[in-house]
């Protein structure tokens, strides 16, 4: 994390320090020059670019997180020229926004789990991580409502949001115009059902972490928006010249004169401002003229702190290495929420301590569970998977920063090694295809449930049947197959939830 840190903290007083600074040499001895007659795409484009130029190339993660949560600018903290990131008429359409069935058959799913932990009576909350415009938490809630004895012991509603314009959103329709006040760890209102509390938090950290209580932890589309650091395997170099670290001010020699590695060593993908002459393109203005592209992806010329730590947590990066070439992408912030839901549900794994004995954070009894629902393969490791969206077309992911949605595969495996390396107490099940999981979870049923209240309303009848096969189809490239989920339980030797080959018990 020292690149993304770094940067977020050089970029926030770069627009100063650029103007001095403009041609300054970075680590990797290339003169990245902020010129006032460059036109950037955007200010946060500009932003980016002098960071650059003070900093030096920045990691894929710092671009992301920049790009995404930026306070001024980013895709998700600031309103995007009034324009709704979600639905038709918006950047992307999700399971939620195309049919109310995706959240009723996440709700009973919640139901399910609960009956199988022995149906608690209190304690229970529920959190999702990236709740969008709310429509997933709305479905939901209104089916809990339905089942008396759970809705009852739901004890609180927590959402992990940390754009202020979506949060209002959320607010709007999850609560109306119940009173909505400021609190330690966010802002809170009460939901229009059951009146249960409903508490903001920009990150999770700010979550109360109970051991007393259950948690069902939801993170639909979530983890596809978490930066990546992105390595690629590079043969060994003959030359007996010493490996430097990119760092905000200076290179910083690792060693004394150390001679490069005879094996293989992972270099680190990073973004620079590519050059103001490449890649002209003439706008709707003959006079206006700018790149296609404001970034582009270089390999680093030496180690960085990431390319020397990452790759080595898992024996599946390492077994990647002796092969050149080889690309690997890695999203640590991913992996610390994994662990963290681990944690909520079946508390943590013993760690020794200075006095050498083990602590960990004591759950009587593991309960709760947590959902994981995005795109990404089944069991191999995401590779040049970086993307950009903006009004439902495929788009580069380094030009007008703050406009664009920016997301990358989602390494399920990866989830689940950090989830049990967390926890003693839980159990991965998954990833499964969402149309798998969907049908198994009674969707075909629950459409024509639907369909048979609309009466002779057959176009009614043909939108909800159409919008369910949108959500099963799994030919191709469809929502059906590329969208898998992954479940963390309380461990149970095994036996399946439901939607993974299990039945409530």
């Amino acid at each position: 994390m020292f690149v993304v840190s770094a940067s977020a903290k050089i970029i926030a007083s770069s627009r100063a320090l650029a103007r001095g600074c403009a041609g300054l040499k970075s680590s990797e001895g290339i003169r990245w020059a902020s010129s006032p007659a460059r036109q950037w795409s955007t200010p946060l484009a500009k932003t980016i670019a002098e960071a650059i130029a003070t900093t030096g190339p920045i990691s894929i993660a710092a671009y992301m997180r920049q790009c995404l949560t930026f306070p001024d600018g980013g895709y998700y903290t600031s309103q995007t020229q009034g324009k709704d990131q979600f639905g038709q008429k918006g950047d992307f359409i999700t399971s939620p926004e195309i049919s109310q069935i995706f959240g009723e058959l996440l709700g009973i799913w919640l139901v399910a789990e609960w009956m199988t932990q022995g149906r608690v009576r209190n304690g229970v909350e529920v959190i999702e991580v990236g709740p969008g415009r709310g429509t997933l938490m709305d479905d939901m809630l209104r089916t809990l409502s339905n089942f008396k004895p759970l809705a009852s012991s739901i004890e609180s509603v927590y959402l992990v949001e940390a754009s202020p314009a979506l949060r209002d959103t959320q607010k709007q329709l999850l609560c109306g115009d119940a009173p909505f006040e400021e609190i330690d760890i966010g802002f809170r209102s009460t939901s229009k059902y059951s009146k249960v509390p409903v508490t903001w938090c920009a990150d999770i950290r700010f979550v109360p972490n109970d051991p007393s209580k259950t948690p069902f932890i939801f993170a639909h589309e979530f983890f596809d928006a978490l930066p990546i650091h992105a390595f690629q395997s590079v043969p060994p170099n003959p030359s007996t010249t010493a490996q430097v670290l990119t760092a905000p001010t200076a290179g910083l020699p690792l060693t004394k004169s150390t001679p490069q590695s005879n094996t293989p060593q992972w270099r680190e993908l990073v973004v620079t401002p590519t050059s103001p002459t490449s890649n002209i393109t003439t706008t709707t203005s003959p006079s206006t003229c700018r790149p296609q592209s404001d970034f582009q992806l270089s390999l680093a010329k030496a180690s960085t702190p990431p390319s020397l730590l990452f790759p080595t947590l898992s024996q599946r990066y390492k077994a990647l290495l002796p092969t050149p070439g080889s690309v690997i992408e890695i999203s640590p912030e991913s992996h610390s929420y994994a662990a963290d839901f681990a944690h909520r549900i079946g508390g943590s794994s013993p760690k020794p301590s200075s006095n050498g004995r083990s602590s960990r954070m004591v759950k009587i009894r593991p309960s709760g569970a947590a959902l994981i629902l995005d795109y990404g393969p089944a069991d191999t490791i995401p590779t040049t998977t970086l993307r950009g969206i903006r009004s439902h077309q495929a788009v580069s992911p380094l030009t007008d920063p703050g406009l664009v949605d920016i997301s990358a595969d989602v390494d399920f495996t990866a989830l689940a090694e950090a989830a049990l390396a967390a926890s003693l107490g839980v159990e991965v099940h998954g990833p499964v295809e969402q149309g798998e999981w969907l049908e198994s979870m009674g969707i075909r049923e629950r459409a024509e449930m639907i369909c048979k209240g609309l009466g002779e309303d057959e176009e009614g009848k043909k939108r909800v049947r159409g919008a369910m096969q949108r959500l099963v189809e799994r030919g191709g490239g469809a929502m059906g197959k590329i969208y898998k989920f992954l479940a963390i339980v309380p461990e149970r030797e095994g036996r399946r939830p439901v939607g993974f080959g299990g039945d409530v018990e």
